[in-house]
């Protein structure tokens, strides 16, 4: 057994977890261990922005989560694919930049989160980001390490589909990470130079030579080490072996909103009744560990079309687009490989609050069938209809002892009614747009035909044709200590023990108006600076 000792050790080298380390590093005094449990981002499938659709078929680089059977889904398992290499999810997920809504956070803050509000954030996701897209403004930053862009290549349905909404009264909004989140934009994406930019390429890749900052990928986290209650170091399994890394100041635990709980729950950290069902003894009790599991679930309104140039799809026209396209990225950097595939972001509200949207629309250049593992021959394009605020809690929960186990994952997906009510409204409105004139050129007909009058034919298609937006959040819910459900403190501590920090999606308290890659990084960025402080205390 091998035993190493830092300042800090990072375990996650996802979103977040790329964030802390590089911040952390910044101060050549400061020692970080950053574990993850994937391999190195070295894929071209990842470095290419359309390798997504690869990625989603071979399932490289990724952990391929199923839920439990949802009631609300007519008993199906949802999918839950994450990043298993370093970036995460960032380095397999769309790309897409969307930071949320100024009441998502202002909500944070009110919950009992001081320091979460709007105004509290937005520093963050300025200092985060070097914005090609619109400058420096009292909103977007420039200078930052992760590269925002407008797509260098967009197919033309993306014109087509910002007509067609605003033929149905939904206005063209320049920049929904501005002033202004309602309405339909051209999106924003996480790409520099054409290529992929993620957490890793943003905030490791660049450093990599810091002799303060150590990586170690292929290591799978199996228990925090505990002394009383101050965590002290990490277990962890590589290459068929048990070693350790200890902490002299702190542990970040950055594994998401699946592998954090996991993690402390492994430790004997959550709540007992859980624990002690597999056997492990209990050395700290908090029953909010692996609950208020929240998920964006969408539906795909999917449409045919005749015209093989404005979307990805099997053919023969396509398959030499696509073999063009190769030369064309490589030499170029533009061209078809460039697409995120969700092209166009809009967001609209089922209740008339321009303020505070409640649906978000991705129009995706491609047949997206049950996240592409159902092929069909031909072109087309797909409409992401997604409901941001579900009202639905869920969990997750150990299978087994064993870290490399997958879990019980259940979303909870539809079980408030108000979440079913909503999302039929929502994809009543993007039917429409779909069916506005502006689009008529471009449309063929439906995979799925749905009558949109008819809500409760629509809610059997939403029963039978929804799943998750890939944004699982919430598990190790920041809030004050006497929420019985709260795990950290504002200031992202594990809740009655030192030494011991969660820095992830996990954290979240309520989902954000939107992707939730940005978000994230955000909280790192915000994190790194609360454990600046407390160690100059």
């Amino acid at each position: 057994m091998t035993n190493t000792t830092f300042d800090y050790i990072v375990v996650g080298g996802g979103s977040a977890g790329c964030v802390v380390a590089s911040r952390l590093t910044e101060d050549p005094k400061v020692t970080v261990c950053l574990l993850e449990v994937g391999g190195e981002d070295t894929s071209v499938f990842i470095h290419c922005p359309l390798g997504v659709a690869a990625i989603a078929q071979t399932g490289q680089d990724m952990w391929k989560f199923e839920t439990v059977p949802q009631l609300g889904l007519n008993g199906r398992k949802g999918y839950q694919p994450r990043g298993k290499v370093m970036g995460g999810s960032s380095s397999i997920n769309a790309m897409v930049y969307t930071r949320g809504n100024r009441n998502d956070y202002d909500g944070w803050a009110a919950q009992g989160n001081p320091g979460w509000g709007y105004q509290d954030v937005l520093p963050y996701f300025k200092r985060s980001e070097n914005n090609e897209c619109f400058g420096a403004t009292d909103y977007r930053g420039v200078g930052g390490p992760l590269n925002v862009a407008h797509l260098r290549s967009p197919s033309p349905v993306n014109d087509a589909f910002i007509k067609a909404c605003n033929e149905r009264g939904i206005p063209t909004n320049p920049d929904y990470n501005g002033p202004q989140q309602y309405g339909v934009s051209k999106g924003q994406t996480t790409q520099i130079n054409g290529e992929r930019c993620s957490a890793a390429k943003a905030y490791i890749t660049p450093h990599r030579s810091r002799p303060n900052l150590t990586v170690i990928t292929k290591a799978l986290a199996s228990r925090v080490l505990m002394e009383d209650k101050r965590a002290v170091g990490v277990q962890y399994q590589q290459g068929g072996s048990t070693k350790e890394v200890r902490a002299r100041k702190e542990v970040v635990l950055s594994g998401g909103a699946y592998g954090s709980p996991q993690l402390l729950m492994l430790s004997g950290i959550g709540p007992k009744h859980h624990l002690a069902q597999h056997g492990i003894a209990v050395q700290h009790e908090l029953p909010g560990v692996g609950q208020n599991l929240q998920d964006h679930i969408t539906t795909c309104l999917i449409y045919r079309t005749p015209h093989t140039e404005v979307s990805f799809g099997i053919s023969f026209k396509g398959a030499w687009a696509m073999l063009k396209s190769v030369f064309e990225w490589r030499n170029k950097r533009t061209g078809l490989l460039t697409s995120c595939v969700s092209e166009t972001q809009g967001f609209i509200s089922t209740e008339g609050n321009t303020e505070h949207p409640d649906i978000q629309l991705a129009m995706c250049v491609g047949i997206i069938d049950d996240h592409t593992r159902k092929m069909h021959l031909g072109h087309g394009y797909t409409l992401h209809v997604t409901l941001m605020r579900p009202k639905s809690r869920g969990s997750v929960r150990l299978r087994s002892t064993n870290p490399a186990d997958s879990l019980d994952i259940d979303p909870a997906f539809l079980q408030d009614p108000d979440d079913m009510a909503r999302l039929v409204k929502g994809t009543q409105l993007g039917h429409d747009i779909m069916e506005a004139p502006a689009l008529s050129y471009y449309r063929g007909g439906m995979l799925y035909p749905v009558d949109r009058n008819d809500t409760k034919q629509v809610e059997a298609f939403l029963r039978e044709h929804s799943d998750t937006e890939y944004h699982p959040i919430g598990t190790c819910k920041m809030g004050p200590a006497n929420d019985p459900l709260a795990v950290v403190d504002a200031e992202l501590r594990v809740h009655g023990l030192q030494g011991l920090r969660v820095v992830d999606a996990s954290v979240m308290p309520c989902l954000t108006t939107g992707n939730t890659n940005a978000p994230t990084i955000m909280i790192g960025e915000k994190a790194a600076d609360c454990i600046k402080a407390a160690a100059s205390t």
